[in-house]
Order: C-alpha cells, then sequence, then structure tokens
C-alpha cells in the first residue's frame, strides 16, 4: 500500500480500476447467465444492468480515468 501513497508503480492502481469497470459487468452477466432458466425476466433485467454499465464505465468513466 505504500507504493500507491508514494506514487512510485502505478500498476496496482490501473488493475483496480480495470477490476471495477469489467468485474462488475462480468460477475452480473455470469449470474444472470445462470439465472436465465430458473427465472428469464429477473436474468434479462441483470444482462441490460450489466451492458449499461459497461457501456457508462468504457464510455464517461473511461475518460475520466484516462
Amino acid at each position: 500500500m505504500n507504493v500507491l501513497i508514494e506514487g512510485g508503480d502505478y500498476t496496482m492502481v490501473i488493475l483496480i480500476v480495470l477490476l471495477i469497470m469489467f468485474g462488475i459487468p462480468v460477475i452480473l452477466s455470469l449470474i444472470a447467465f445462470f439465472l436465465k432458466n430458473k427465472k428469464p425476466k429477473t436474468a434479462k433485467v441483470l444482462g441490460i444492468i450489466a451492458l449499461v454499465y459497461l457501456i457508462i464505465s468504457l464510455g464517461y468513466c473511461g475518460v475520466l480515468a484516462i
């Protein structure tokens, strides 16, 4: 954690940002895939939420991260 404070190597910061940008939509998509047969409406809503989250995180928030 000292490396993040001192400003040396920003690899961990980039990995955390990428995990936030891609991790949540992937998890939501996996949950939607497994719920597809039991609850199709819930799976569709989770898929839409994952897609909107991905578009927003890559679009507006992605530009701000760069």
